[in-house]
This record gives C-alpha cells, sequence and structure tokens, in this order.
C-alpha cells in the first residue's frame, strides 16, 4: 500500500508527465508552422514518449492500490523567438522533470518505500538520456548558427527518428 504524502506527490507529477506531452506538441506545431518538418516529427515523437512516461506513473499508482487523481494540464506556449530557444526551453524543461524525479526518489527513499524507488529509477536512467539528447541537439544548432543549410540538414535528420 502506497502512502498518502507518496501517492500525491506521484499524482502530481503524472500530471508533470502529460504536461510535458502538452508542451512538446506544442513546439511540433510551432515547427509544422515554419515547414520544418523534421523537427516537427521529433517533437511529436517526444510529446507520445512523454505521455507514455505519464501512463507509466498512471499503472504504477493503480498496481500499489493508489488512486489516481487528474488535474488540468496547463495551456503552454506557443510561440518561440527561434528555434535555438526552442531547444534551450526543452533543455530547462527536462532539468525540471530530472529535479522532480530526483526530488521523488528522495521522498521514497525517505519513507523506505522500496517499490516507489524501484520504479522511480527507470525515470533516473530516462533523465540522463534525455538532457544528452536535448543537449546534443542544441550543440549542433549552435554550431549551425544561422546557416541554413545546416539547419535543413538537422531538420532532415530529426525527421529519421523512430518511435521507441
Amino acid at each position: 500500500m502506497i502512502s498518502k504524502k507518496m501517492l500525491d506527490a506521484l499524482n502530481n507529477h503524472l500530471n508533470e508527465e502529460f504536461y510535458s506531452s502538452y508542451l512538446y506538441l506544442s513546439m511540433a506545431a510551432y515547427f509544422e508552422d515554419k515547414n520544418l518538418n523534421g523537427f516537427a516529427s521529433w517533437f511529436k515523437l517526444q510529446a507520445q514518449e512523454e505521455w507514455a512516461h505519464g501512463m507509466k506513473f498512471y499503472d504504477f499508482i493503480n498496481q500499489t492500490g493508489g488512486k489516481v487523481t487528474l488535474k488540468a494540464i496547463k495551456a503552454p506556449k506557443t510561440t518561440w523567438k527561434s528555434i535555438l530557444d526552442v531547444f534551450k526551453e526543452t533543455l530547462s524543461h527536462e532539468k525540471h522533470i530530472t529535479g522532480l524525479i530526483n526530488k521523488l526518489v528522495g521522498q521514497a527513499m525517505q519513507a523506505k518505500d522500496y517499490a516507489a524507488n524501484n520504479f522511480l529509477q527507470w525515470f533516473v536512467n530516462e533523465q540522463v538520456e534525455e538532457e544528452a539528447t536535448v543537449e546534443e541537439i542544441l550543440n549542433k544548432l549552435e554550431l549551425i548558427g544561422d546557416a541554413k543549410s545546416g539547419l535543413f540538414m538537422l531538420d532532415r535528420e530529426l525527421g529519421f527518428r523512430k518511435p521507441e
């Protein structure tokens, strides 16, 4: 049986994952509007991945005897100054999620909730990958600068991403 405090924290995080999905879908729409379909495709897949992360929380809460409590998802931003700014915000958001996951792990360890701690370890590893991937794209964008040919090549590269 999951404690009320841990249940509340997991339900709050469930909402964060669904917001992440919503945010990345908004970023996909931003890129579609700019006819950068590779970037859009990358963010659509990212949105699906974040939704799946939320569903992992949903399932874990149910499996441990908790009650899922869905909350309102705030509207995400819809415009950015530049492609670089989109990825800067993406990295900032991923770091925010990493911080939240780390806080959940600390809470689980303090409560000696070994099931929650074990469940959360997958997310600890996932966040390392998420941040590294976004940093790599951000570094490429900084190298490309204003070179349209480089942007075209990166758009094409990101379009080859496959669902995991």
